[in-house]
């Protein structure tokens, strides 16, 4: 499974957060990576439903709170790499 990787649109971006975006696209990447090896390890045949919520959790927990409550990242795509936690695992 590839490492996942958080792409900022920059149509949504205000003018501060387009000047931070490299930076805060890492952040959130490496949240979001280490989130994705934490459910990985733990995971104990949780749904893919599950196991998305159980991402977006731990990926949220990893960064401060002010980035944390703005990181909305797409559904289908973080669906994706719990799809492929769950079928890893099996």
């Amino acid at each position: 499974m590839a490492e996942p990787h958080v792409t900022l649109d920059p149509q949504s971006l205000n003018p501060v957060e387009e000047k931070l975006r490299g930076p805060l696209e890492d952040q959130l990447s490496s949240a979001l990576q280490a989130a994705t090896v934490k459910v990985r390890q733990h995971y104990a045949g949780e749904s893919v439903e599950q196991v998305t919520s159980m991402l977006l959790d731990q990926a949220r927990a990893g960064l401060h709170p002010d980035i944390a409550a703005g990181f909305h990242p797409d559904h289908e795509q973080l669906r994706h790499v719990a799809e492929a936690i769950v079928t890893q695992a099996h």
